[in-house]
């Protein structure tokens, strides 16, 4: 889809551009039949987006497909199944675009701050949050496989999370830039206020570290208690401590993982505390935490 410009003006030729695309063999001729949809398939989908998203799609196959895991694709083998991964590129450059151009309008924080919000924003963890808020996880095209195992919670997220961005994908092409802009700011922007005030935008390690040593002058120390599960789906479990005190525990299916959920129960500890100075004169505020 190209929005009101035409690529011959800036001497682009998709036309030769493709052709050297099919003659490189990019491009191979699919002879399987495509899918076809029930009535019932697309009235749910349809019915879905117009009551959850708040308007029709003129092509509701792009909701369809933006909801088509891969996995769906490779099960059924036998049709011509598109999967969401193209809608979902898109989209990505779009969520990152509206959230970019809404920090720069807003805010006139430094580029490391600005970065460290969008990160927080757009992370795999928000936008899957999004995907369950507005509903259609039901609606994901997964293989059976997929479905039953999920093969772990982490993959599942990222799967729901790769949604909401085909489905703003999916948004742009069918309604235009300002329905997928509207759309970003309802489900992703709206969270910035508490993002911020939660300080969620912050790496919880380091964050941790700079408080532990304003506070206690010493450094965490991030110690490994279990191990559970196969080689291929470790589960560990991660104590950290300050000094001779467990201050967090975390578990995950990386170190990395629990030890930066340990970093944040830390980090609550350290919310907590009462009578605390301001960290401005070197010493900690919980007001200010």
């Amino acid at each position: 889809m190209n929005e009101g410009l035409d690529p011959n003006e800036f001497g682009i030729s998709i036309r030769q551009i493709q052709k050297q695309i099919n003659f490189l063999g990019q491009n191979k001729k699919d002879e399987r039949p495509g899918e076809e949809y029930s009535r019932e398939m697309l009235e749910e989908y349809q019915n879905f987006a117009k009551e959850r998203l708040g308007f029709e799609f003129h092509d509701i196959s792009l909701f369809i497909t933006a909801l088509t895991h891969r996995s769906y694709v490779n099960e059924h083998r036998q049709m011509r199944i598109e999967h969401n991964e193209r809608l979902e590129f898109l989209g990505d450059a779009i969520l990152e675009l509206v959230t970019s151009d809404f920090l720069f309008r807003n805010f006139n924080e430094h580029e490391g701050i600005m970065t460290a919000w969008r990160s927080a924003l757009v992370r795999t963890e928000s936008i899957a949050a999004a995907s369950e808020e507005i509903g259609y996880v039901h609606l994901i095209r997964l293989s059976k496989g997929e479905q039953k195992g999920r093969n772990g919670e982490r993959s599942h997220l990222s799967i729901i999370a790769d949604c909401f961005e085909a489905v703003t994908g999916a948004i742009y092409v069918d309604q235009g830039y300002e329905a997928a802009k509207r759309h970003i700011y309802k489900h992703i922007l709206s969270k910035m206020e508490k993002m911020v005030e939660e300080e969620a935008w912050r790496d919880p390690k380091s964050y941790l570290q700079e408080l532990t040593q304003k506070l206690d002058a010493t450094i965490p120390n991030y110690r490994t208690v279990s191990e559970d599960g196969p080689d291929h789906d470790r589960f560990y479990t991660v104590v950290v401590q300050v000094g001779s005190a467990v201050r967090g525990r975390g578990s995950g299916h990386s170190k990395q993982e629990a030890q930066t959920l340990a970093a944040k129960e830390a980090i609550r500890y350290y919310k907590s505390l009462k009578n605390a100075e301001n960290l401005d004169n070197g010493k900690l505020s919980s007001k200010n935490l």
